[in-house]
């Protein structure tokens, strides 16, 4: 799983990395002159690949010298735990068992900069966690360490857990898998997501097929085996 999920750690020169370091270009570029610290990465919808798309720009920022904590908040399905082969003991602990912080932190993930907060047990609450007191006094002390706060969350046209924590963070990024949701269910998705505070950085295309690829050049270089395998496994 973790190898085939996380593709700018093992196929670092694969047009798939390639791909997540122009995103990572396009983040920097954007927050140029602005404080866009924290980010939240979700879908309209389940298995659009949003899971994996942070993950691997967790990875990506690490890689370029960034101290970056990597949250798993999507603690209805939490899967960075599995993504990346850990306990999954983290964000829950913390906020509902007042487990301290550096109790539960895996650091030096995948990358010497790279801290992740697995989601830990499912509690009865997630939304009314991720409000919470605790919450709140979590992002503020962890945003005092890290350069870089990516925070994957559930569907935002699923469950309110997204519109929830929003307004917490600097931008939302929206991952979208090529073909799969309506464009009226992404503008929805859009209009709730700025319902609840929320600064939409942008849209990631997601799982887009080889032949729309051909014109950047990168056709030529797909393993087709490897395409197989990341299609099937990225929309966590």
């Amino acid at each position: 799983m973790e190898e085939i999920n996380l593709v700018t750690r093992y196929k670092a020169k694969s047009p798939f990395a390639e791909a997540y370091r122009a995103v990572r270009t396009n983040l920097q570029f954007s927050g140029a002159g602005s404080a866009i610290q924290c980010i939240i990465f979700t879908s309209a919808a389940p298995r659009e690949g949003k899971s994996t798309t942070a993950a691997n720009m967790a990875i990506m920022m690490a890689q370029d010298g960034k101290k970056v904590l990597l949250i798993d908040a999507d603690m209805r399905k939490a899967v960075q735990h599995i993504i990346f082969n850990l306990p999954n003991k983290g964000l829950s602990n913390c906020i509902s068992m007042n487990t301290p912080f550096e109790e539960v932190v895996q650091k030096g993930i995948a990358a010497p900069n790279l801290d992740i907060l697995p989601g830990g047990p499912m509690p009865p609450n997630p939304a009314e966690l991720l409000n919470s007191a605790n919450m709140a006094a979590l992002l503020r002390q962890v945003r005092n360490v890290y350069d870089y706060i990516f925070i994957d969350m559930p569907p935002i046209m699923v469950v309110t857990d997204a519109a929830v924590l929003a307004s917490k963070a600097d931008r939302v990024v929206l991952v979208v898998r090529s073909g799969v949701v309506p464009p009226a269910r992404l503008q929805s998705a859009k209009e709730r997501l700025e319902q609840g505070g929320a600064r939409l950085l942008g849209v990631i295309l997601n799982c887009v097929p080889q032949y729309r690829c051909d014109n950047y050049g990168y056709g030529a270089y797909y393993d087709e085996k490897a395409e197989k395998q990341h299609h099937e496994s990225a929309p966590l």
